[in-house]
């Protein structure tokens, strides 16, 4: 199903699975351009290169695009398989699981650009970007929860799919995705903390982008918090799953 997704978003494009590439430089281009060129903006604690400002950008832009794939998405997950739900031994559980796979396709490929870019500016890659699955699997575990709760949330409350774009949105801009956090002032600080997308966007850059190794403790404790998370989240998924058909 992941496969047959992948292939069936790029069929008869021109580039075919190439966008997977194209798209997230286009993005990156247009920060880089409003951020780096036209308002100066750099990076505390790094020096004055426009390519580096981009790298610590692209980096908050793959782990963001995965998160935003999957909340848009989620809602339309039952409602768009209306057959599969009137197949009482289809598992609809597994549903999230081809959209998660083809989004985490996405991040394999541009974290493979990005290696490209990062060699390309500092003439080197540092060995710790091995690490990046290390730091994204409880970002993962998390966002199965959220797409549970959306997937079945968005069979009863249609106007739901019309939200999650602006929430999306919202949550690129209150993480630390294109913002350096140490910059804002105290009182706003905490607001991108609870931002599940500011630590996991952080570690990435630690271990893609600066060579140090993530903060294995505050992973785990990520990966708890995710997976008791994930599991409300399918535990609700179940229990309001019985209603689908009638409600399809």
């Amino acid at each position: 199903m992941s496969k047959r997704e992948l292939l069936g978003r790029y069929r008869g494009a021109t580039f075919g699975l190439l966008w997977s590439l194209i798209s997230p430089f286009l993005m990156l281009g247009v920060y880089t351009i409003a951020f780096g060129y036209i308002m100066k903006s750099r990076w505390p604690h790094t020096s004055d290169s426009t390519g580096e400002y981009a790298l610590i950008l692209f980096v908050g832009l793959i782990i963001h695009g995965y998160f935003a794939e999957c909340l848009v998405r989620s809602p339309t997950l039952i409602t768009g398989n209306p057959n599969l739900v009137k197949r009482i031994i289809f598992p609809l559980e597994i549903l999230p699981w081809p959209m998660v796979l083809s989004a985490l396709f996405h991040v394999a490929a541009n974290f493979i650009v990005f290696a490209c870019l990062h060699f390309v500016f500092k003439l080197y890659v540092p060995l710790t970007i091995f690490l990046v699955p290390i730091v994204v699997a409880p970002f993962v575990i998390f966002t199965m929860g959220v797409s549970w709760f959306l997937a079945s949330l968005g069979v009863y409350i249609r106007d739901i799919p019309q939200v999650t774009g602006v929430f999306a949105t919202a949550m690129l801009f209150l993480s630390s995705a294109i913002i350096p956090v140490d910059t804002l002032p105290e009182k706003y600080r905490v607001i991108f903390a609870l931002n599940p997308l500011s630590f996991i966007i952080n570690q990435a850059r630690e271990v893609a982008l600066w060579g140090h190794l993530p903060d294995f403790a505050g992973l785990t404790l990520y990966a708890v918090g995710s997976a008791v998370f994930a599991y409300l989240g399918y535990a609700w998924f179940l229990k309001t799953k019985r209603g689908f058909a009638d409600v399809i």
